[in-house]
């Protein structure tokens, strides 16, 4: 298997510590930069008012599988929380997209730090995405 990415987040998040546990919980602004490569992907993308996001959270740790979520002190496996500590750092996150600009994405409510890989990016349905 072979991730590529198609584009890296520019976030006011420098590290870890900074990003909220929820980006839904932020206002604070980011911006999407996607490859020349896939800007052909980018076509209608700016009908959407909010993207589910997925990215590589580059600074976290593979080996941890059990962990101590915000929400209490009991100890949860990693696949029962949204830990970025997992075997396969991938994270989601849905964003309120604000601005098409050419090859750059204005966001608001993403919770990734600074130049996380950009893996993929597919627009919010809310009747096919909340349950």
């Amino acid at each position: 298997m072979k991730l590529m990415p198609i584009g890296i987040v520019h976030s006011p998040y420098i590290t870890p510590k900074e990003a909220p546990n929820q980006g839904r919980y932020s206002d604070k602004i980011a911006e999407l930069e996607i490859y020349p490569d896939y800007l052909p992907g980018l076509k209608s993308l700016s009908e959407a008012t909010h993207l589910i996001v997925l990215y590589w959270c580059h600074l976290a740790r593979r080996d941890i599988l059990q962990t101590v979520t915000p929400f209490g002190p009991e100890i949860k496996g990693v696949f029962a929380c949204r830990s970025p500590h997992r075997p396969n750092p991938i994270a989601f996150c849905v964003v309120e997209l604000l601005k098409v600009e050419e090859n750059r994405l204005t966001v608001r409510g993403i919770d990734a730090i600074d130049g996380s890989p950009l893996l993929d990016i597919k627009p919010y349905f809310p009747k096919l995405d909340s349950v």
